[in-house]
């Protein structure tokens, strides 16, 4: 398995660990509708968030959250209508981002990013 995809699920796992402890529920993970895929779909206070997880060793190329662009934040909109749709949730919403950044002892900075963006339409 490639580096990046071990990267990209130890950052995953961190996330949910990260929504778990702050009393987010858990309702779906890697959620894909067509070409879109939602890293995790957790439920607070009546509120479903669609979670993006961006994981990097490094900033040179920007922070984590730098990599949810608008085409991204399109492909999450269309995923989300769906789940909004099958699940028929009548609740608000809201697009999170957890950004997380390891150093090279091990160590790693989580940055939760509530209420990221908006899509638009």
């Amino acid at each position: 398995m490639a580096v990046h995809n071990d990267l990209g699920r130890r950052g995953e796992a961190l996330a949910k660990a990260h929504l778990e402890a702050a009393g987010y529920e858990i309702l779906d993970e890697n959620w894909t509708f067509g070409k879109a895929e939602v890293d995790l779909i957790a439920y607070k206070d009546r509120v479903i968030i669609f979670t993006e997880v961006k994981t990097r060793t490094g900033n040179g190329f920007g922070q984590p959250e730098d990599f949810v662009d608008e085409k991204k934040q399109k492909l999450l909109a269309t995923a989300a209508d769906e789940y909004i749709y099958l699940m028929n949730h009548q609740g608000e919403i809201r697009f999170d981002i957890i950004a997380i950044q390891f150093a090279r002892q091990g160590t790693y900075v989580l940055n939760h990013i509530e209420d990221a963006f908006w899509p638009q339409g």
